[in-house]
């Protein structure tokens, strides 16, 4: 049975429910004017990709084969991402926790229409979250317990699209495609999270990427620089809007055939808007102009992987980190973060050019005929 027809499709739908999806920021926009407290602000910059990746953070280069779909779920903690420093009357203060603790999980679905070209679509949902929420301003109520956050489609393709075999395998022969793979990443923000719950942007993002990644013998290094593009939102003086964002990632393979992999990385979101000085009085909140600050939410990230199954087709992903002191503000910079992913995206890799796939290839690195007991291995006699 073919089902090549069919699949073509998927990007007509894939782009067909983005558009739809988009026709809310509308409406969304229309709930979200208030000046000085706008609920309408994504509480989470963590935004895994779909697909096959290496680094928690940093794009991947590598797409899903060609008709084939791949699924996983990353489950992050974060701790105190948003605190809100009220001005009170009289000297001092109140430090409120806007969002105290927060575990949000990411189902995240990737199909490879060819082998260079990826779609893909993040839905992330807050499980448990805690925190003030806009009462502190507002007199209203804390956040609910659970919420559902900005749904994210996505499209990969890979310029310099990395060659389907071992890491290792691909570092010992160098050159492009094995050695150094580069690719670009586009993301669209739709605003379907809950407008109340910090859960999502009042009107969609525009997210585009360019990835890249090198390796040596063992070592892996990737770099990620991108921007996420909206109008600017208030949430009591904190003004988010328009972000560079840039992510950089090392990595060890200490076992082979990825059954290890030992990871840092740090990312940083450069906010474009200045940040504005709120005072609160018996009257309510006011707002004079711009303080020439801005905010950088940045985190660090040591995260381990292994990729024991399927040919490393399957993996599983375990990390934490903190902040960086880019500055001195904390607004969405988490005092912790942590993380556990398991993804099953198809590469397909066969390393020998056998024409088995290393999944089943009983000898994935030594070329052999598919029939037999051990399917991949040379022929009983033959020398390897």
């Amino acid at each position: 049975m073919r089902l090549r027809p069919r699949g073509r499709r998927a990007p007509l739908l894939a782009l067909s429910a983005a558009a739809v999806l988009a026709c809310t920021g509308e409406a969304r926009a229309k709930e979200c004017q208030s000046a000085l407290v706008s609920t309408c602000i994504n509480s989470d910059t963590f935004w895994p990709n779909p697909g096959p990746s290496t680094f928690p953070n940093v794009g991947s280069t590598q797409t899903v084969t060609a008709g084939q779909v791949g699924f996983g779920l990353v489950t992050s903690y974060q701790s105190r991402p948003l605190l809100l420093d009220i001005p009170t009357p009289g000297p001092g203060g109140s430090r409120q926790f806007v969002v105290d603790n927060q575990v949000t999980g990411n189902f995240l679905w990737a199909y490879g229409v060819t082998s260079r070209l990826q779609l893909d679509v993040a839905l992330p949902l807050t499980f448990v979250q805690s925190g003030a929420g806009t009462s502190p301003v507002t007199g209203g109520a804390a956040l609910r317990d659970t919420a559902l956050r900005d749904m994210r489609f996505g499209l990969v393709y890979a310029i310099i699209p990395r060659d389907r075999i071992d890491p290792l395998e691909a570092a010992r022969r160098g050159g492009a495609g094995k050695a150094f793979s580069l690719a670009g990443r586009m993301t669209f923000v739709a605003p379907t999270g809950d407008s109340a719950e910090l859960a999502g942007d009042r009107t969609g993002v525009f997210a585009p990427s360019i990835v890249a990644d090198y390796r040596i013998s063992r070592f892996v290094a990737g770099a990620d620089l991108g921007a996420r593009l909206r109008p600017v939102t208030e949430f009591a003086g904190t003004r988010v809007g328009t972000q560079i964002g840039t992510a950089l990632g090392v990595g060890y393979e200490v076992l082979d055939r990825e059954l290890l992999t030992i990871m840092l990385e740090g990312r940083a979101l450069w906010n474009l808007p200045e940040q504005r000085v709120v005072q609160q009085s018996a009257f309510g909140l006011s707002a004079s102009g711009v303080n020439g600050k801005r905010i950088v939410p940045a985190e660090w990230m040591l995260s381990a992987r292994t990729a024991p199954l399927l040919g490393g087709d399957v993996a599983f992903t375990v990390g934490g980190g903190g902040p960086l002191p880019l500055n001195d503000g904390s607004a969405f910079t988490p005092r912790f973060r942590f993380l556990l992913g398991v993804a099953y995206a198809p590469v397909d890799k066969d390393s020998d050019g056998d024409g088995v796939p290393d999944r089943i290839d009983r000898c994935p690195n030594e070329p052999g005929p598919k029939r037999g007991e051990r399917p991949g291995c040379p022929d009983a006699g033959q020398a390897p």
